[in-house]
């Protein structure tokens, strides 16, 4: 079984991307118009029909497939997964829109950020122009009162989106709120390079202003008390960015910089063992997501005259 069911006709999937649990999930809105949130990546495309299958959903049925942006692990496997899904469209923010009809340039990008992790993803196969819908704001009828409100979240990537549902009053942040692993019951950042503090704190603020009741995480799964976890998002990337700020004044290395983290925050410091033991994680928390700090303090450093 790949869904749980985690709220009234909302379900988890777990795509067991790679062999790896609680890494990637996708979710499903069932009722007279059921939508998928999250394509995931192309290799775990045959978990998530999968899962359709099990709540005895027929592809035929899914009209709309929403992805938040369009990275390997979120939007990647849209053009695998349309191919057997024949009435459905993409719901895309309208800069990642070029991305899913040509990924050719996609994938060797995704290559050089994630190395080895790209693979276990798998490469992205083109979406059909016609089946895109390019948005940033706007509200898509699921039928018998129900709706999903598309919001724009950018800051982990310029063309993040995040989807409310309103049966349980929930929010799907993409990676605008961070990383969530269960195991630990706790958030790290999400912040690859490019990367930029401004907008991922004030679309934070967007999302808290919505005052939701859960947040559902592409990485991974539901987690209540929602405002508060947003509210200590703000704080942690605040630390984290001052961290990278002071160490880059000063030429420090990203081993000192990731070690100055780790030391700091008290949450990187009760799960630094998880993540260091994790094949996807201490690849890409311990040096992807520095790195956006990094590259980003280096945006505020005063230009040298020629």
């Amino acid at each position: 079984m790949h869904t749980k069911q985690i709220g009234k006709n909302l379900y988890q999937v777990e795509l067991d991307t790679g062999g790896f649990k609680q890494l990637i999930c996708s979710y499903i809105i069932t009722g007279s118009k059921p939508i998928l949130i999250e394509s995931g990546p192309t290799n775990s495309v045959p978990n998530l029909l999968s899962a359709l299958e099990e709540l005895g959903i027929a592809p035929p049925a899914i009209e709309y497939v929403a992805v938040t942006h369009i990275h390997l692990d979120h939007g990647g496997g849209a053009g695998t997964l349309l191919k057997s899904l024949p009435n459905a469209k993409v719901i895309v923010h309208p800069r990642g829109a070029p991305h899913l009809i040509d990924p050719e340039r996609l994938w060797p990008s995704s290559q050089a950020v994630l190395g080895y992790v790209s693979e276990v993803f798998g490469k992205p196969e083109p979406v059909s122009k016609d089946r895109v819908i390019p948005i940033t704001e706007g509200v898509f009828d699921l039928g018998n009162g129900a709706k999903l409100t598309v919001l724009e979240t950018l800051g982990h990537a310029s063309h993040n989106l995040s989807f409310q549902e309103n049966l349980n009053n929930g929010v799907f942040p993409g990676d605008a709120a961070g990383t969530y692993l269960p195991k630990c019951n706790t958030v790290v950042p999400t912040t690859p390079p490019p990367f930029y503090l401004e907008s991922a704190l004030a679309s934070l603020d967007k999302l808290i202003a919505l005052n939701p009741q859960a947040l559902y995480f592409s990485h991974f799964g539901r987690a209540d008390d929602a405002v508060n976890r947003l509210e200590a998002y703000k704080t942690q990337l605040r630390l984290w960015a001052d961290i990278a700020q002071a160490g880059v004044e000063t030429n420090q290395s990203l081993e000192t910089i990731r070690e100055n983290i780790i030391q700091a925050d008290p949450v990187m410091t009760k799960i630094i063992n998880y993540i260091q033991n994790h094949p996807i994680y201490k690849k890409t928390v311990l040096e992807n997501c520095i790195m956006g700090f990094i590259e980003y303090a280096k945006t505020k450093q005063p230009k040298t005259q020629p």
